[in-house]
């Protein structure tokens, strides 16, 4: 059917890198070129008249027909497979990737499919040899981030281990620093304590002195006025003395827990009387102090010497750093909990930066210090009232006054 244009066609076929590959509309092969035949492993017109299936393998030959037919009727070029892989057999019955171009034409009346055929089995195995790598690539990549995890979990407990370290030595430098404070504030303590010991002591005993030399001079009968002033002066200084010393042992066994209260049911309205009683020897010229109100009612189940010392304290000092002719008001009430004291004087107050120490140990506010005292009473009030359960607080403003609130409850646990 090419005899006219023969030289032409057989100049086209062979110089055409690719296989070509001619079939009729019976798929029977009408020609093809070297190159083709060199890759299918035939002869020069070897393939010639033979079925298209002998270049397909055997797996694909039973579709094949189909597929032919319906590309002939849509007589359109396009790629065969459409993402498919295609193989071609070769005459010794191995298969190898292969990529098909097809393109229908008309000649003389038939219609036939040329087909352009590329050996891809040098690229199917650098493809394969790509995903290989590219596997081992992951698979590296896999490992690099497993082990990159393991050194951050490392490093992490190892920063951890550091920030355990660290913190343990904060801790250290902060204990340090404390134990440091406290021994500086011990020192202090001290300090302050044998300045106060020596004043305290020194007076009343220079007090004592003095009127036990004075005493001696007095010797007439008319005199007696005046040795009586100097035995009254011994007999308070010597009372001071002992308030002082006693106050040193109760601080002695409240550390060492020595102290075991006494708890009985009493009228608080006795306590309010020995407290006034004791309180009024003290008071300065015009000082009064307002007994509290509907009290008579009231009891209490206490140590009645610690309620009685507390009360005393407050009162005294009320009376202490209160100037002449002012009132130290008493205040009690009572719920069914607790039973609530309070002490309110107009006196020379507590200044705002001394507020927070004034319950410690040997601590005098600033404008008290002229005044006689040791600066333990109110923090071993304290200390009792919290061993009883109860607290003690205060509200003051310098020059003004000062209210005292002991809350204790009614009954003191056994």
């Amino acid at each position: 059917m090419f005899q006219k244009d023969q030289d032409i066609f057989n100049l086209l076929f062979e110089s055409v890198s690719e296989g070509v590959i001619v079939v009729d509309e019976q798929q029977k092969i009408v020609s093809t070129n070297t190159t083709l035949e060199h890759m299918f492993g035939y002869e020069s017109k070897e393939l010639v008249n033979q079925p298209l299936t002998t270049v397909i393998p055997k797996n694909y030959r039973p579709n094949h027909s189909s597929h032919f037919k319906g590309f002939l009727k849509a007589k359109s070029s396009r790629q065969m497979g459409h993402g498919r892989d295609l193989f071609g057999a070769r005459k010794d019955g191995t298969t190898f990737p292969v990529e098909v171009g097809l393109n229908p034409f008309e000649i003389y009346g038939k219609t036939f499919v040329m087909a352009l055929v590329i050996d891809i089995s040098i690229r199917k195995q650098q493809e394969l040899e790509i995903q290989q790598l590219n596997a081992d690539l992951e698979k590296k990549v896999d490992q690099r981030t497993k082990a990159l995890s393991e050194s951050i979990k490392e490093l992490k407990l190892v920063n951890e281990e550091l920030d355990e370290e660290n913190k343990k030595r904060i801790e250290a430098e902060r204990k340090a620093k404390e134990a440091l404070k406290q021994e500086k504030e011990l020192n202090e303590l001290k300090t302050k304590f044998l300045s106060l010991v020596s004043h305290e002591f020194k007076t009343p005993l220079s007090g004592i002195l003095t009127s036990t030399i004075l005493l001696s001079k007095y010797k007439l009968t008319e005199q007696q006025e005046k040795r009586d002033k100097h035995i009254k002066t011994i007999t308070d200084k010597v009372h001071y003395l002992n308030n002082i010393l006693n106050d040193f042992l109760s601080i002695e066994k409240l550390e060492n827990g020595k102290i075991k209260y006494n708890k009985s049911t009493f009228k608080v309205s006795k306590v309010v009387n020995e407290v006034i009683y004791g309180a009024n020897m003290l008071l300065k010229d015009g000082q009064k102090i307002n007994y509290p109100e509907n009290i008579d009612d009231i009891s209490l189940h206490q140590d009645e010497k610690i309620v009685e010392l507390a009360l005393s304290n407050l009162v005294n000092n009320a009376v202490k750093y209160s100037s002449e002719r002012t009132v130290i008001d008493i205040d009690i009430k009572q719920n069914g909990s607790f039973t609530i004291f309070g002490v309110k004087d107009n006196g020379i107050g507590i200044p705002e930066k001394d507020q927070k120490n004034i319950f410690k140990r040997y601590y005098r506010a600033e404008n008290a210090l002229l005044t006689q005292g040791t600066g333990i009473g109110l923090n071993i009030v304290k200390q009792h009232l919290e061993n009883l359960g109860g607290n003690i607080s205060f509200k003051s403003k310098e020059n003004e006054g000062t209210i005292f609130t002991i809350k204790i409850p009614n009954k003191a646990e056994l």
